[in-house]
């Protein structure tokens, strides 16, 4: 006699997503400046001189808007197989860990708030240290993808955290995705970020490259998360999520979790 006490359901396997954020003094510019009104008014912040205006909408306010429904549309893609772990790392004066990794579904979304200058270092750290933690990314967790946003250039340390996120132990196993905000924004670093996953997937043949996704206006950051969107969900359905690109010199002997 069928016993359905004897028998539990499988367990969504986690595919991690950890965004780091640039939530710096510079994101608080106003990006539709026909729809403002001057003060007068100015402030030092980030290194530059800055003039406070009323009205309009800030590059913060946008990826606020951009990131929240990336979870959002997640969420929606949840399933009994797959769910998505979702982290956001801020980093601005501060690095604060403004959404603990936990299921999209389950997010209770809060605004990011801009102040201060870039500690990009210390937030891949901080995103390295929560990675290697097999309490936080069980083993059995597909391959996070760890997401860069920045419209600035690090005012702290960042190469020897940024090789280390990249390049060793778990974290090294990540696909890295990066865009840049701004007119000019610093590539140095988000070129660098992305370097050890030169190719996102492989689609009919065909080789899907991974750049530094360039964003001069608010339109492009929508679709920056869009395409991290896309990203996911098309792993997450795939027959193998942990499957690297041919270029990429996957190991043959990987085929299970995360490790």
């Amino acid at each position: 006699m069928f016993d359905p006490s004897k028998f539990t359901a499988p367990k969504a396997k986690p595919l991690p997503v950890f965004l780091l954020l640039d939530v710096s003094g510079s994101m608080n510019q106003v990006v539709d400046p026909e729809n403002v009104r001057r003060t007068g008014q100015t402030f030092e912040n980030d290194g530059r001189t800055w003039e406070l205006v009323e009205d309009g909408t800030t590059k913060i306010q946008i990826l606020n808007d951009a990131v929240r429904r990336m979870v959002d549309s997640l969420a929606a893609e949840e399933r009994m197989e797959t769910e998505f772990l979702i982290s956001i790392i801020t980093f601005g004066d501060r690095v604060v860990q403004h959404l603990a990794p936990g299921a999209a579904s389950s997010v209770n979304w809060t605004d990011m708030q801009a102040d201060g200058f870039t500690a990009m270092g210390e937030a891949f750290s901080l995103a390295k240290r929560l990675i290697e933690d097999k309490d936080v990314i069980p083993s059995r967790a597909y391959r996070p993808t760890v997401v860069l946003v920045s419209d600035g250039r690090p005012t702290d340390d960042w190469e020897h955290p940024l090789e280390a996120l990249i390049t060793g132990g778990r974290s090294a196993k990540c696909f890295f995705m990066a865009m840049g905000i701004g007119e000019n924004p610093g590539t140095q670093v988000l070129e660098r970020f992305i370097s050890q996953t030169p190719v996102l997937a492989e689609v009919n043949g065909t080789l899907v490259r991974n750049t530094v996704f360039q964003a001069a206006d608010a339109d492009k950051i929508h679709e920056f998360f869009r395409k991290v969107t896309m990203s996911v969900t098309t792993r997450s359905k795939s027959q193998n999520p942990n499957a690297v690109p041919k270029s990429a010199e996957p190991n043959p002997q990987e085929e299970g979790g995360y490790r």
